[in-house]
């Protein structure tokens, strides 16, 4: 990227809006990468194969998704050096569009973007820790009321929110500090399961079903032949195969909504996204060359181990832990669980720590509850964090989180385009306002993302329009919202 000013900013411990800047850039990766690194790298990959059949096509689907990846980290790095303030992607579609467009977006992250993410990664971290503890199963029934059941997942899902929600609202430095930990152990048990993977878990069985024909027709472990997708019905089959591998890597703009909280934040928040992205990228390829050198890609459905299941019909879809009882047997399946509840737990603070700052920005514009831009004694949005806390327990006990975060697909890959735009939008209205970093490759690489996800939007719209219309319907309901909360509390920001 193009550095256009190299000052740089004092290290404060104070902002004028009363946050502490407390994050630096060490703080800023490990928000990104633990964000980024949830439970998806240890089960999309199962439903990309069966998507994609091919060997190549399945990887180049990862490439494809981490190229988009980075290219919009470098992208928001302009937005992020021009506007570095509290609530990040809301702020640089207030300034590059209107205010109704940034509440819709901040609108669906509240409803079910982040909340659905906080509520679906505490489930899975409930239902990792059953393989350890197997009290905690949706099995074991706690209470039942009219058909509803509260299960021990939903206890420990709740528990864990709750438990963060805390942390967080004790100030920025606890919540980095969970942060740091968890996302420094997560990448180094990352790295020893890829090393360990190439050292001991290469199977000749694996290789010779996979890297015989890589681009072309595959046998399943039943024999059956499998030709791949060619023509349009393989960039439909890619579009909608990307969508698993995205999600796997999204939350890699979440640091930008702390903006107020960072140290330097023109030159730490660009940096921690596209090293942070980049680094994530590098680790979801070689994990998934790790899955295609130990297990075979297309399985059988009816196969009685792990081999013949193969990636595609892994044990609910749990590729990571197949894998991990090919290389080591009962005890590797149990150091993988560990790895993915430090993932999820990590993943989860970083969600909430990040999505409060949204509501607390919208709040400060007038456009949501007051009470939601006041800072606690320890410099953090205690309410947002409390009302975002609530929100996502009630999913988790809706049980209907999963569906919610399908209708939103779209909507949240709208909002990314929409920011992308943003760039070449603020560069024509407003070419005199400061850019400490240019987008990288502009306007080339930023065109390429608008153009390749809106491909990816149309490809959802016909194949898959019983995720994108809710989407639009959950986004359009924000409008008559938007009027109600701007009629009802008028007040500008400070």
């Amino acid at each position: 990227m193009q550095k256009t000013d190299t000052a740089t900013e004092p290290e404060v411990q104070n902002t004028d809006t009363g946050f502490k800047r407390e994050i630096k850039l060490f703080d800023a990766i490990m928000i990104v990468t633990g964000g980024m690194i949830g439970s998806g790298i240890f089960i999309v990959t199962a439903d990309i194969a069966r998507t994609m059949v091919s060997p190549g096509y399945m990887l180049l689907v990862w490439v494809i998704s981490g190229f988009l990846t980075i290219v919009g980290a470098i992208s928001y790095g302009e937005l992020s050096s021009m506007f570095p303030k509290v609530g990040g992607q809301y702020v640089y579609l207030k300034e590059a569009y209107n205010k109704m467009v940034a509440f819709l977006y901040g609108w669906t992250l509240f409803l079910v973007i982040q909340t659905g993410v906080i509520a679906a990664v505490a489930v899975a971290f409930a239902r990792f820790t059953g393989v350890i503890f197997p009290w905690f199963s949706e099995s074991n029934v706690l209470l039942s009321v009219a058909g509803f059941d509260f299960t021990s997942v939903q206890l420990l899902a709740i528990l864990s929110i709750v438990y963060l929600t805390y942390i967080n609202s004790r100030g920025v430095k606890s919540g980095k500090l969970i942060q740091n930990i968890f996302g420094s152990t997560k990448l180094v048990a990352l790295f020893g399961l890829i090393l360990f993977g190439f050292l001991l878990g290469i199977n000749e069985t694996a290789i010779q079903a996979n890297f015989t024909n890589f681009w072309g027709t595959t046998q399943s472990t039943s024999g059956t032949e499998l030709i791949p997708p060619a023509g349009w019905a393989l960039i439909s089959a890619a579009g909608i195969a990307m969508v698993g591998a995205l999600f796997s890597a999204d939350s890699w703009n979440n640091i930008g909504f702390s903006g107020d909280e960072i140290v330097n934040p023109k030159r730490t928040i660009v940096l921690s996204m596209v090293i942070g992205s980049a680094l994530v990228t590098g680790i979801y390829l070689l994990i998934n060359l790790v899955y295609l050198l130990v297990l075979p890609m297309n399985g059988d459905p009816n196969g009685t181990d792990v081999m013949a299941l193969g990636i595609t019909y892994a044990d609910n879809d749990r590729v990571a832990t197949a894998v991990a009882e090919v290389i080591g047997g009962y005890k590797a399946t149990i150091a993988i669980a560990i790895l993915i509840m430090i993932s999820t737990f990590g993943c989860n603070n970083g969600a909430i720590l990040s999505g409060a700052r949204v509501y607390y920005a919208i709040a400060k514009d007038g456009l949501f509850f007051e009470k939601l831009g006041h800072l606690n004694k320890n410099g953090v949005p205690a309410a947002a964090l409390w009302l975002q806390c609530i929100w996502a327990c009630l999913l988790c006990l809706s049980g209907t989180y999963g569906n919610l975060l399908d209708y939103v697909i779209f909507a949240v890959m709208l909002f990314y385009i929409l920011t992308i735009i943003g760039v070449f939008v603020l560069r024509v209205r407003r070419p005199e306002l400061p850019r400490p970093y240019k987008a990288f490759g502009y306007p080339i690489l930023p065109a390429m993302y608008v153009i390749l996800a809106s491909a990816i939007c149309v490809i959802l719209l016909i194949y898959k329009p019983n995720y994108t219309w809710p989407g639009f319907i959950i986004v359009g309901l924000g409008i008559p919202v938007y009027y109600f909360f701007g009629s009802n509390f008028k007040r500008h920001a400070k």
